[in-house]
């Protein structure tokens, strides 16, 4: 591979091919080890790696993490597994000549680079990457808007004399800003998705980025409370997850609420007296892939999620579970007024004492949720038997980016793993079969490692050191603590009964070290807002069972439930 110069843009490597389709890309990788990279049309333009490895097409997202703007230090760094590096030309260069496997999960090694065709184009837009001719040729009409804020006014205006009559369908906030060129919104965006398309597009349409920002506005945001619109500078300012009030500005980009230090309490930290229950559980806002009302199991819904989970390598998928989770249990985000509340600084400890009893039903509804949809994944692949055995596949390698020394999320392995070991799933021979033929890898490391690691876990026997594990195993604990009996023999589970009391009081002392050993993986992580939605209790719990069914009783829930996923298995492999 040829190493570029430095200040060289990766848009100028032969490997790079701009906006791609995942179909397209497929079909370019002909042997393993064939690799391209590709701007993504559905995360607005972020790198994507391809690469054909043991037969597979496989995808893996590269993370970009936006700085700000200092002298002698990159604008924005490149993130893969755990690894940051300061363009994405270094980032493939040090795994292609290095000969590293692009993720742990799959060992996926991209050796030899798919050279690109022709010109990049230079529209993002998903008519683009459908090859639309008329919208191909974007970027050569810009100049009918020029960079001083007076040509703003041309802007929406007589767009077929520019675009084609076919390029009148697609709305103006489609198009990221180009270098410094400003781009009035017609319609409100959401914050999030402008800043992404912001972020990832500075540098990469042209070789070298303007050497001043302009001090003129260079992006108009409509505030969504219908207030007059903000402005903000190259850097835009993203609200927190807690909130921001509306038309608030602030020149500076506010860290998550993820990477926010823990305030220090001035007085000793001394027990205090508990005034309520406390629930971790978000409210619940509107939903942007679930409407007001909603049926159980909508196709429309599915398919949007199933498209999601395939856009994002399990590596990302994991470190979204690993936020979720760790809001669900109280390990971050707790505010002061959570803590006064419910009398100690963590989650962890507020499961093992009398008043968390409704943290402990929240953690074991999010469980069983989890545990439920994961089977769907599978239970509701009606298509051919290898789309089941690559469902399967997914779930394995999810499950071993879940797992200690990578994301650290016991509570979500324990509940994909809760998935791939339910007996409606367990009862699939052809299925299991042909993951073993097609997939041996994937069906090595769940007999092999998985397997035993749960059953560890399960039996208070597991690694809990916060150093490789941000999140313990908690089930066990929560289901002695509201009073479910341990199955074997007594002996037996007196054993594990003293095992799991014993790693429960552990858990609560260690609570701080598990606090910065998850804010440590989530350091620099920025969420696709409908993915982090989709792994939330309560649209988990929307989407199994409807808006108004979530209303009812749990155990009647999970039974019905548990007949339906007997139903699809039934169709799928029949008994005899």
């Amino acid at each position: 591979m040829q190493v570029p110069q430095d200040g060289e843009d990766f848009a100028s490597q032969p490997w790079y091919h701009g906006p791609l389709s995942r179909q397209k890309a497929e079909a370019l990788l002909q042997q393993d080890g064939d690799f391209l990279v590709r701007a993504s049309g559905s995360r607005g333009g972020h790198p994507v790696i391809s690469c054909r490895w043991q037969g597979s097409a496989l995808h893996f997202e590269v993370l970009r993490v936006a700085l700000r703007p200092r002298p002698g230090r990159p604008t924005a760094l490149f993130q893969l597994e755990d690894e940051r590096f300061p363009s994405l030309t270094s980032l493939v260069l040090s795994y292609v000549t290095g000969q590293r496997p692009l993720s742990q999960a799959t060992g996926a090694v991209a050796s030899r680079p798919v050279i690109r065709q022709g010109p990049i184009r230079r529209s993002f837009s998903e008519d683009t990457l459908r090859g639309s001719p008329a919208l191909t040729e974007l970027p050569r009409t810009r100049k009918w808007s020029d960079s001083q804020p007076a040509g703003l006014e041309h802007m929406g205006r007589s767009r077929e004399d520019h675009c084609g009559p076919e390029a009148s369908a697609m709305p103006m906030c489609a198009l990221p800003r180009m270098g410094s060129d400003p781009v009035l919104l017609k319609t409100p965006a959401p914050l999030g998705s402008v800043a992404d398309s912001l972020r990832a597009s500075d540098g990469q349409l042209h070789a070298k980025a303007p050497t001043k920002p302009p001090r003129t506005p260079s992006l108009v945001l409509r505030d969504a409370s219908g207030r007059p619109p903000t402005y903000c500078e190259l850097v835009p300012r993203v609200p927190s997850a807690q909130g921001t009030p509306p038309g608030h500005s602030s020149p500076e980009t506010e860290a998550p609420w993820w990477e926010a230090e823990e305030e220090e309490e001035e007085e000793s930290r001394s027990f205090a007296r508990p005034q309520a229950e406390v629930s971790f559980c978000p409210p619940n806002n509107p939903s942007c892939l679930l409407g007001p009302q909603n049926r159980p199991l909508e196709p429309r819904v599915l398919s949007t999620l199933r498209g999601l989970f395939l856009e994002h390598h399990p590596g990302s998928t994991a470190l979204h579970l690993l936020l979720v989770d760790c809001q669900a249990t109280g390990l971050l985000g707790v505010t002061k007024a959570q803590r006064g509340a419910m009398g100690v600084a963590s989650g962890l400890e507020l499961l093992t004492l009398p008043h968390g009893h409704r943290l402990r039903l929240e953690l074991l509804e999010r469980h069983e949720a989890l545990a439920l949809a994961g089977a769907l994944a599978v239970l509701g692949c009606a298509g051919p038997l290898e789309e089941r055995a690559a469902t399967l596949r997914g779930l394995v390698e999810l499950a071993l980016a879940l797992g200690p020394g990578a994301a650290g999320d016991l509570p979500g392995l324990a509940a994909v793993m809760g998935a791939l070991l339910m007996p409606q799933v367990s009862r699939l021979e052809r299925t299991w079969r042909q993951l073993r033929r097609s997939h041996t890898e994937a069906a090595l490391a769940f007999e092999q490692e998985l397997k035993p690691l749960m059953r560890a876990l399960d039996e208070g026997a597991g690694p809990c050191d916060p150093g490789e594990v941000a999140l313990p195993h908690v089930v066990p604990a929560v289901r002695l603590l509201e009073g479910e009996e341990l199955p074997g023999p007594l002996d037996e589970s007196c054993e594990r009964l003293l095992r799991t009391l014993h790693r429960a009081r552990q858990m609560a002392q260690d609570a701080p070290k598990f606090r910065e050993a998850a804010a440590r993986r989530l350091r620099g992580f920025r969420p696709n807002p409908q993915l982090r939605e989709a792994l939330t209790t309560g649209f988990v719990q929307r989407l199994l069972w409807g808006s108004r069914g979530v209303g009812a009783p749990q155990a009647a829930r999970l039974e019905k439930f548990q007949r339906v996923l007997s139903v699809l298995s039934q169709r799928l492999e029949p008994d005899g």
